[in-house]
């Protein structure tokens, strides 16, 4: 059964949960984090489109089973970065099963779409005669524009139903047309676009992929550039390569953003009546704690200490319907 939602949060640990067909970790840089979401699930086809208020910093990494996509929707003026990589009006992201970077500025503007993979593959095949994407490398591509922009305007359509005539999408041959078009015009793009990347992108990738897992299974003590090279096998120059593409900072400085969120998250849960700040602070590595508050204050405009006294915000929960 068809559905649609519109959803807004200034959570970004919520925000998470928002995403059924991928595992994301978002760490906004301001503490003005807003996103704005517009989901439609229909029979085949699953459809978002999101509004991004801040600048972020965010892994995903697909599920099985299903073939997405992304593109920006606007051509506005906040940069996006994709495993490095700069993404330009008119591009299309194949997104893969691997840990994927993503980084952006605020207003960011951005659609998405999949199906699953054995409905794109019988697409592909009768729409190309083959298959499409097994043996490419390549993570962006550009289609033609005349395609593009069909597909955009299809996009932008459903989204607005989902807005304003919601039950629209509830009618049967309306839904079937949709998805049939929604398919039909993705298929064509990918087939007819021309690859950007290259080798040596995927091998930063691997090593990007390296560095998130010895973060993920390090989370709770401080880390230091010579023991994360020597554990995933590089040398500092090359990560820290690795982490300007991707990330758009150093390896560490990344590492302190994520372990603040943590802080944060850590401080929101806890019971105040058996927790102190200094010992969840210090649980997630952070030893300096004046320098701690001031940076921990400016990221999320108040102390921690009146975090700890607060309960966690509600979610901002918009249904269409």
């Amino acid at each position: 059964m068809a559905w649609s939602r519109v959803l807004c949060f200034t959570d970004p640990l919520a925000c998470q949960a928002a995403f059924p067909y991928s595992d994301i970790e978002v760490l906004p840089k301001t503490k003005d984090f807003r996103i704005e979401m517009t989901q439609v699930s229909m029979s085949r086809v699953w459809l978002q489109r999101i509004h991004l208020s801040s600048s972020t910093v965010s892994t995903a990494t697909s599920r099985p089973g299903r073939r997405s996509i992304g593109f920006l929707t606007d051509s506005n003026l906040s940069q996006y970065h994709h495993c490095g990589i700069e993404v330009m009006p008119g591009d299309i992201i194949v997104n893969t099963l691997e840990a994927e970077h993503r980084r952006c500025g605020s207003g960011l503007d951005y659609g998405s779409m999949s199906i699953p993979t054995d409905e794109f593959d019988t697409a592909a095949e009768a729409i190309t005669g083959g298959e499409l994407m097994e043996e490419s490398e390549a993570r962006i591509f550009h289609p033609h524009p005349q395609l593009m922009s069909r597909l955009l305007k299809l996009h932008r359509a459903i989204g607005q139903l989902a807005h304003d005539t919601p039950e629209l999408l509830q009618l049967p041959e309306v839904l079937r047309a949709l998805e049939s078009e929604l398919v039909h015009v993705m298929v064509r793009c990918l087939a007819d676009a021309v690859a950007k990347s290259s080798n040596g992108g995927r091998r930063h990738d691997a090593i990007m992929a390296r560095f998130q897992e010895f973060l993920e299974a390090n989370p709770d003590r401080p880390l230091y550039l010579t023991e994360i090279c020597a554990a995933i096998g590089v040398v500092e120059r090359t990560l820290r390569a690795c982490c300007e593409q991707h990330l758009g900072m150093g390896p560490m400085r990344f590492l302190t953003l994520r372990r603040m969120h943590l802080a944060h998250r850590a401080l929101l849960r806890a019971d105040a009546s058996n927790s102190t700040v200094t010992r969840i602070v210090t649980d997630q590595g952070f030893w300096e704690l004046g320098r701690f508050s001031v940076a921990y204050r400016a990221l999320f405009g108040e102390s921690p200490s009146e975090t700890l006294q607060r309960p966690a915000e509600r979610l901002e929960v918009r249904p269409s319907r």
